[in-house]
């Protein structure tokens, strides 16, 4: 194996802690970033960081500073916001990065209604702070986060990468068709290999808090009502986060061939789900099986921004990558409910 040097963004969120836990275990260099803002609750942060060696307590990593895994050597971390042009201009610098994986972002739809600013300053500045330093530092691969969001109002299912997306729901949604649109732009500018992957709804260990799996299990454990929204007509593409980590390990390895883009450019678009929807009911069915009790369900109407249907044709992904998610519901939330019952969970009832 050719040891690379590999950045990953977000590196204290769900699904960034475990692909730099990961990429480190196979033996790279691996430095991961991450400005531990207070969105959701930073202890499940700071227990992911925690898992990944760092010797951190919550709250115990100052802005600009940086640390070392104990149990992965080549893994460190440093606390560093996307949005801050200098520290990462300097980050580049030091360390010449081969591949990146940008996860870094202002997460959730709903949120982006009420605080439009955070997202345009996160996941548009951030992001161009990153496509700019891979223009002036270079880069084999940049692979990035979209988001099944971009979606918005299409009514075709299975969703594919080359359905016409241009009616997004959310500003959060159009942040992120926005980051498609200016990789593209820099890919034929300059040259930036890169590849966007739209995540479908990630459920697992570690999971955030603002979603549903860790919003029913905290309810239902208390003993409180859950809101099922859209009167509980709603279907997600629920993928464990084994899966998803794994497709995107799996995509980065794989610089894209510009024999595969209309335009001869090396970009690509790739779904990443499990590849089928399921009903928002049998999910809640699931997790109350295994948490041993039933949900008290309030139902209510559609929020703004929310969409009743996810579904992704994973098949791009499967044939060009060789991608296939193999975790079914049943397995994914048994893993789930075990951890959300332990003491890993910081969270925990």
């Amino acid at each position: 194996m050719i040891v690379k040097t590999i950045l990953v963004t977000g590196a204290a969120g769900f699904i960034g802690s475990r692909c730099g836990e990961l990429l480190a275990e196979r033996g790279h260099r691996v430095v991961g970033i991450d400005n531990i803002n207070d969105y959701y609750d930073v202890a499940l942060k700071y227990a992911r960081l925690r898992r990944m060696g760092f010797d951190v307590a919550d709250g115990g990593i100052a802005m600009g500073a940086r640390v070392e895994s104990a149990t992965l050597p080549s893994l460190s971390f440093e606390r560093i916001d996307v949005s801050d042009k200098a520290a990462i201009d300097a980050l580049f610098a030091r360390h010449r990065f081969d591949r990146i994986i940008h996860l870094a972002a202002q997460a959730g739809v709903r949120y982006s209604i009420e605080n439009p600013y955070a997202y345009m300053e996160s996941n548009m500045l951030g992001f161009l702070n990153i496509l700019e330093a891979c223009r002036h530092y270079g880069t084999e691969h940049l692979v990035f986060a979209s988001s099944s969001s971009v979606y918005g109002l299409n009514e075709k299912a299975p969703f594919e990468e080359d359905d016409v997306v241009i009616s997004p729901v959310s500003l959060y949604a159009a942040s992120k068709k926005s980051n498609e649109l200016m990789a593209h732009a820099y890919c034929k500018l300059y040259g930036i290999p890169s590849t966007g992957l739209r995540y479908f709804t990630v459920y697992g260990p570690y999971g955030r808090p603002d979603m549903a799996p860790m919003l029913f299990a905290q309810a239902i454990s208390r003993g409180n009502p859950i809101r099922v929204f859209n009167n509980g007509d709603m279907h997600r593409d629920f993928t464990y986060i084994d899966d998803i980590v794994n497709g995107t390990l799996a995509v980065l390895d794989h610089v894209p061939d510009p024999r595969l883009d209309p335009h001869g450019l090396p970009h690509r678009i790739y779904n990443i789900g499990c590849g089928h929807s399921v009903p928002l009911m049998d999910f809640i069915a699931e997790l109350e099986r295994n948490l041993g009790r039933e949900a008290t369900k309030q139902f209510l109407p559609m929020q703004p921004g929310d969409v009743s249907l996810t579904y992704a044709s994973t098949a791009r992904l499967e044939r060009e990558i060789g991608y296939k998610p193999v975790v079914e519901l049943p397995e994914g939330m048994r893993e789930f409910v075990r951890w959300f019952q332990s003491d890993a969970n910081p969270l925990r009832p």
